[in-house]
């Protein structure tokens, strides 16, 4: 199992990324493979989606997480936050799969929810968080996505400034 990493919103589109899913040609069987982060431009009139929100939606199918030790948020000014959980817990990010399609290879979007109190000082949404002891019900369908795809409570986060200071590269286990 890979080391979850900061997820960084700024990254490249043609970066991989690690996801999580259910391998659709056996779906007892759990796979983590390279995703392009960002949906095939092919049909959404040339552009790539990177988010798509929770709100009013249901997904039915092609489930996946995202591992994440924090998240990264550029606000106005070009200012930087790394948002990490505040028990220092990694978790996962809720996210969707598209299938891989002439050249676009397998891609994924990340889902949101309207911030917390704490990212709402900074940004009106931020990614659905799914925490390790949720990641089954997410994967296998166990609970309504109204269930799980909520706006944390306060005091879930710790939103630090990145000033160029040393950033957590790895997770303690």
């Amino acid at each position: 199992m890979a080391t979850p990493t900061p997820f960084d919103s700024e990254a490249p589109l043609e970066k991989l990324l690690p996801i999580i899913r259910r391998n659709p040609d056996d779906m007892q069987e759990m796979e983590m493979v390279e995703a392009r982060w960002g949906s095939n431009p092919r049909f959404s009139g040339g552009a790539s989606f990177r988010f798509v929100r929770s709100e009013g939606q249901i997904f039915p199918s092609q489930r996946c997480l995202v591992p994440a030790s924090e998240f990264h948020m550029t606000v106005s000014g070009g200012k930087q936050y790394r948002v990490r959980l505040e028990d220092g817990n990694f978790f996962y990010l809720a996210a969707i799969w598209e299938p891989a399609m002439a050249e676009w290879p397998l891609s994924f979007r990340v889902i949101t929810v309207a911030a917390n109190p704490e990212v709402s000082h900074y940004q009106d949404r931020h990614d659905a968080i799914i925490l390790r002891r949720q990641r089954m019900q997410w994967l296998d369908h166990l609970l309504p996505e109204i269930d799980l795809l909520e706006t944390p409570p306060a005091r879930t986060f710790i939103v630090e400034e990145i000033n160029g200071g040393p950033r957590q590269k790895r997770l303690a286990v």
